[in-house]
Protein backbone atom coordinates (compact mmCIF):
# COMPACT_ATOMS: atom_id res chain seq x y z
CA UNK A 1 0.00 0.00 0.00
CA UNK A 2 1.27 3.58 -0.98
CA UNK A 3 2.20 5.57 2.18
CA UNK A 4 1.94 8.78 0.45
CA UNK A 5 0.73 10.45 -2.56
CA UNK A 6 3.23 12.63 -2.10
CA UNK A 7 3.47 17.18 -1.86
CA UNK A 8 -0.06 18.12 -4.22
CA UNK A 9 1.34 21.77 -4.34
CA UNK A 10 1.06 21.67 -8.14
CA UNK A 11 -2.34 20.76 -6.93
CA UNK A 12 -3.19 18.43 -9.96
CA UNK A 13 -5.54 16.74 -8.01
CA UNK A 14 -9.01 14.46 -9.24
CA UNK A 15 -11.25 14.28 -6.28
CA UNK A 16 -14.45 12.74 -4.79
CA UNK A 17 -16.44 14.69 -2.61
CA UNK A 18 -18.59 11.90 -0.50
CA UNK A 19 -21.41 13.80 1.56
CA UNK A 20 -24.91 12.32 2.48
CA UNK A 21 -26.34 16.17 2.81
CA UNK A 22 -26.44 17.91 -0.98
CA UNK A 23 -25.64 21.27 1.29
CA UNK A 24 -22.36 20.13 2.09
CA UNK A 25 -21.43 18.45 -1.11
CA UNK A 26 -22.40 21.99 -2.88
CA UNK A 27 -20.68 24.05 -0.60
CA UNK A 28 -17.50 21.99 -1.06
CA UNK A 29 -18.13 22.42 -4.79
CA UNK A 30 -17.94 25.83 -4.78
CA UNK A 31 -15.25 26.12 -2.51
CA UNK A 32 -12.67 23.36 -5.09
CA UNK A 33 -13.85 25.79 -7.98
CA UNK A 34 -11.38 28.67 -6.89
CA UNK A 35 -8.67 26.55 -6.66
CA UNK A 36 -6.91 25.61 -10.10
CA UNK A 37 -5.53 22.05 -10.87
CA UNK A 38 -8.74 20.51 -8.78
CA UNK A 39 -10.48 17.92 -10.97
CA UNK A 40 -13.74 16.71 -9.62
CA UNK A 41 -14.67 13.07 -10.95
CA UNK A 42 -17.35 12.62 -8.70
CA UNK A 43 -19.75 13.28 -5.79
CA UNK A 44 -21.00 10.07 -3.69
CA UNK A 45 -23.79 10.16 -0.63
CA UNK A 46 -22.19 7.27 1.23
CA UNK A 47 -19.57 5.33 1.49
CA UNK A 48 -20.44 2.69 -0.83
CA UNK A 49 -20.88 5.24 -3.22
CA UNK A 50 -17.34 6.92 -2.82
CA UNK A 51 -15.45 3.21 -2.99
CA UNK A 52 -17.26 2.72 -6.41
CA UNK A 53 -16.19 6.04 -7.82
CA UNK A 54 -12.90 5.51 -5.95
CA UNK A 55 -12.44 2.37 -8.32
CA UNK A 56 -13.90 3.82 -11.94
CA UNK A 57 -11.77 7.14 -11.69
CA UNK A 58 -8.54 6.07 -9.93
CA UNK A 59 -9.12 9.46 -7.60
CA UNK A 60 -5.95 10.68 -5.97
CA UNK A 61 -8.04 12.51 -3.07
CA UNK A 62 -11.60 11.08 -1.51
CA UNK A 63 -13.17 14.20 1.02
CA UNK A 64 -14.93 12.07 3.30
CA UNK A 65 -18.27 12.92 5.99
CA UNK A 66 -17.82 10.42 8.82
CA UNK A 67 -21.17 10.12 9.53
CA UNK A 68 -23.61 8.91 6.63
CA UNK A 69 -26.05 6.43 5.87
CA UNK A 70 -25.78 2.74 4.89
CA UNK A 71 -22.17 3.01 5.46
CA UNK A 72 -20.18 5.57 7.21
CA UNK A 73 -16.80 7.46 5.88
CA UNK A 74 -14.44 5.19 8.86
CA UNK A 75 -15.63 2.15 7.30
CA UNK A 76 -15.56 3.58 3.65
CA UNK A 77 -11.90 4.34 4.67
CA UNK A 78 -10.60 0.83 5.74
CA UNK A 79 -12.35 -0.50 2.65
CA UNK A 80 -10.43 1.55 0.51
CA UNK A 81 -7.02 1.12 1.95
CA UNK A 82 -7.32 -2.17 0.34
CA UNK A 83 -7.02 -0.97 -3.04
CA UNK A 84 -3.70 -1.52 -5.45
CA UNK A 85 -2.84 2.41 -4.63
CA UNK A 86 -5.12 3.91 -1.94
CA UNK A 87 -6.74 7.46 -2.29
CA UNK A 88 -5.20 10.04 -0.37
CA UNK A 89 -8.45 10.44 2.95
CA UNK A 90 -9.13 13.93 4.31
CA UNK A 91 -12.45 13.63 6.40
CA UNK A 92 -15.02 16.02 7.01
CA UNK A 93 -17.00 16.63 10.08
CA UNK A 94 -19.55 18.67 12.13
CA UNK A 95 -18.34 19.73 15.59
CA UNK A 96 -17.60 16.07 17.76
CA UNK A 97 -15.31 16.40 20.69
CA UNK A 98 -14.53 12.99 20.82
CA UNK A 99 -13.50 12.44 17.46
CA UNK A 100 -11.48 14.97 16.95
CA UNK A 101 -9.78 14.32 19.67
CA UNK A 102 -9.31 10.72 18.46
CA UNK A 103 -7.81 12.45 15.22
CA UNK A 104 -5.68 14.96 16.40
CA UNK A 105 -4.06 11.47 18.65
CA UNK A 106 -3.65 9.59 15.50
CA UNK A 107 -2.53 12.60 13.06
CA UNK A 108 -5.37 12.23 11.08
CA UNK A 109 -6.66 15.19 8.59
CA UNK A 110 -10.08 16.41 9.37
CA UNK A 111 -11.51 19.60 7.82
CA UNK A 112 -14.61 20.95 11.05
CA UNK A 113 -17.39 22.26 9.14
CA UNK A 114 -18.27 25.05 8.10
CA UNK A 115 -15.34 24.20 5.88
CA UNK A 116 -13.19 27.08 4.62
CA UNK A 117 -11.41 27.60 1.97
CA UNK A 118 -7.81 28.58 3.17
CA UNK A 119 -7.80 25.34 5.80
CA UNK A 120 -9.12 23.21 2.77
CA UNK A 121 -6.34 24.13 0.60
CA UNK A 122 -3.95 23.56 3.38
CA UNK A 123 -5.26 20.21 3.50
CA UNK A 124 -4.88 19.41 0.35
CA UNK A 125 -1.64 20.08 0.13
CA UNK A 126 -0.57 17.64 2.74
CA UNK A 127 -3.30 14.93 1.78
CA UNK A 128 -2.11 11.41 2.38
CA UNK A 129 -3.50 7.88 2.43
CA UNK A 130 -3.98 6.23 5.70
CA UNK A 131 -1.32 4.41 7.66
CA UNK A 132 -2.48 0.89 8.99
CA UNK A 133 -2.04 2.16 12.58
CA UNK A 134 -4.04 5.65 11.77
CA UNK A 135 -6.85 3.41 10.41
CA UNK A 136 -6.99 1.41 13.81
CA UNK A 137 -6.64 4.56 15.61
CA UNK A 138 -9.83 5.98 14.50
CA UNK A 139 -11.83 2.70 13.76
CA UNK A 140 -13.46 3.02 17.09
CA UNK A 141 -15.39 5.91 16.17
CA UNK A 142 -17.09 3.91 13.16
CA UNK A 143 -20.37 2.19 13.34
CA UNK A 144 -20.69 -1.70 13.16
CA UNK A 145 -19.92 -2.06 9.18
CA UNK A 146 -22.38 -2.86 6.73
CA UNK A 147 -20.00 -4.56 4.39
CA UNK A 148 -17.29 -7.26 4.33
CA UNK A 149 -14.32 -6.34 1.69
CA UNK A 150 -13.04 -8.72 -0.23
CA UNK A 151 -9.39 -7.47 -1.96
CA UNK A 152 -9.39 -9.75 -5.67
CA UNK A 153 -6.85 -7.91 -7.97
CA UNK A 154 -6.24 -4.41 -6.48
CA UNK A 155 -9.99 -3.80 -6.45
CA UNK A 156 -12.38 -4.03 -3.90
CA UNK A 157 -15.76 -6.06 -3.62
CA UNK A 158 -17.99 -5.32 -1.35
CA UNK A 159 -20.17 -7.82 0.28
CA UNK A 160 -23.37 -6.67 2.46
CA UNK A 161 -23.35 -8.02 5.98
CA UNK A 162 -27.16 -9.53 5.87
CA UNK A 163 -25.69 -11.47 2.72
CA UNK A 164 -23.42 -13.28 4.20
CA UNK A 165 -24.78 -17.42 5.72
CA UNK A 166 -21.95 -18.26 7.03
CA UNK A 167 -17.96 -18.01 8.03
CA UNK A 168 -15.28 -20.57 8.02
CA UNK A 169 -11.92 -20.20 9.25
CA UNK A 170 -9.11 -21.76 6.63
CA UNK A 171 -6.20 -21.67 7.44
CA UNK A 172 -4.80 -18.42 7.19
CA UNK A 173 -7.88 -17.30 5.62
CA UNK A 174 -11.89 -16.90 6.43
CA UNK A 175 -14.16 -18.03 4.23
CA UNK A 176 -17.19 -16.07 3.32
CA UNK A 177 -20.13 -17.68 1.92
CA UNK A 178 -23.29 -15.54 0.43
CA UNK A 179 -25.87 -17.64 -1.54
CA UNK A 180 -24.45 -16.82 -4.84
CA UNK A 181 -20.64 -16.89 -4.22
CA UNK A 182 -17.61 -17.84 -2.13
CA UNK A 183 -14.85 -15.34 -1.11
CA UNK A 184 -11.99 -15.28 0.92
CA UNK A 185 -11.41 -12.58 3.65
CA UNK A 186 -8.58 -11.85 6.05
CA UNK A 187 -10.70 -11.21 9.63
CA UNK A 188 -10.82 -13.72 11.99
CA UNK A 189 -13.68 -15.44 13.04
CA UNK A 190 -12.60 -13.76 16.96
CA UNK A 191 -13.40 -10.45 15.55
CA UNK A 192 -16.06 -10.91 14.17
CA UNK A 193 -17.62 -12.34 16.48
CA UNK A 194 -17.05 -9.50 18.87
CA UNK A 195 -17.89 -7.15 16.34
CA UNK A 196 -21.22 -8.28 15.49
CA UNK A 197 -22.09 -10.20 18.57
CA UNK A 198 -25.15 -12.49 18.12
CA UNK A 199 -25.65 -11.45 14.12
CA UNK A 200 -23.61 -14.35 13.86
CA UNK A 201 -23.87 -17.31 15.60
CA UNK A 202 -20.78 -19.74 16.20
CA UNK A 203 -21.62 -23.26 15.56
CA UNK A 204 -18.37 -24.87 15.81
CA UNK A 205 -14.73 -23.36 17.00
CA UNK A 206 -14.17 -22.93 13.19
CA UNK A 207 -17.56 -21.77 12.04
CA UNK A 208 -19.83 -18.57 12.67
CA UNK A 209 -23.42 -18.73 10.62
CA UNK A 210 -25.92 -16.19 10.32
CA UNK A 211 -29.28 -17.06 12.10
CA UNK A 212 -31.26 -15.82 9.96
CA UNK A 213 -30.44 -19.16 7.58
CA UNK A 214 -30.91 -21.47 9.57
CA UNK A 215 -33.46 -24.07 8.18
CA UNK A 216 -32.76 -26.78 11.50
CA UNK A 217 -30.38 -29.52 11.81
CA UNK A 218 -29.66 -33.40 11.78
CA UNK A 219 -27.53 -36.12 12.25
CA UNK A 220 -25.23 -36.44 9.45
CA UNK A 221 -21.24 -37.13 8.78
CA UNK A 222 -19.10 -40.11 10.14
CA UNK A 223 -21.08 -42.86 11.45
CA UNK A 224 -24.57 -40.28 12.18
CA UNK A 225 -23.01 -39.45 15.39
CA UNK A 226 -22.37 -35.90 14.14
CA UNK A 227 -25.00 -32.97 13.78
CA UNK A 228 -25.65 -30.78 11.80
CA UNK A 229 -27.04 -27.34 10.29
CA UNK A 230 -29.45 -27.16 7.40
CA UNK A 231 -29.21 -24.08 5.28
CA UNK A 232 -31.66 -21.73 3.25
CA UNK A 233 -30.27 -21.40 -0.50
CA UNK A 234 -27.14 -23.56 -0.23
CA UNK A 235 -26.86 -27.62 -0.74
CA UNK A 236 -24.31 -27.77 2.36
CA UNK A 237 -24.45 -28.34 5.86
CA UNK A 238 -22.41 -27.35 8.75
CA UNK A 239 -20.75 -29.43 11.43
CA UNK A 240 -22.28 -28.63 14.94
CA UNK A 241 -20.09 -28.78 18.34
CA UNK A 242 -22.07 -30.67 21.09
CA UNK A 243 -21.33 -27.77 23.27
CA UNK A 244 -23.01 -25.59 20.87
CA UNK A 245 -26.28 -27.68 19.81
CA UNK A 246 -27.95 -25.72 22.66
CA UNK A 247 -28.18 -22.62 20.54
CA UNK A 248 -29.70 -24.25 17.23
CA UNK A 249 -32.43 -26.20 20.05
CA UNK A 250 -33.79 -22.97 21.31
CA UNK A 251 -33.83 -21.63 17.77
CA UNK A 252 -35.87 -23.89 16.85
CA UNK A 253 -38.31 -23.82 19.67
Amino acid sequence: MAEYHGCMADLSVSLIIADDETPARNRLRELLADIPGIHIVGEARHGAEAIALAQQSAADLVLLDIRMPEMDGIEAASHLQKLASPPAIIFTTAYDAYALQAFDMSAVDYLLKPIRRERLLTAINKARALLPAQLAAIQPLQSQRSHFSVSERGRVLLVPVHEVIYLRAELKYTTLRTSEHEYLIEDSLNSIEQEFGERFLRLHRNCLVNPHYLLGYQKGGDGEQQWVALLKGIPETLAVSRRQLHLLKNLAG
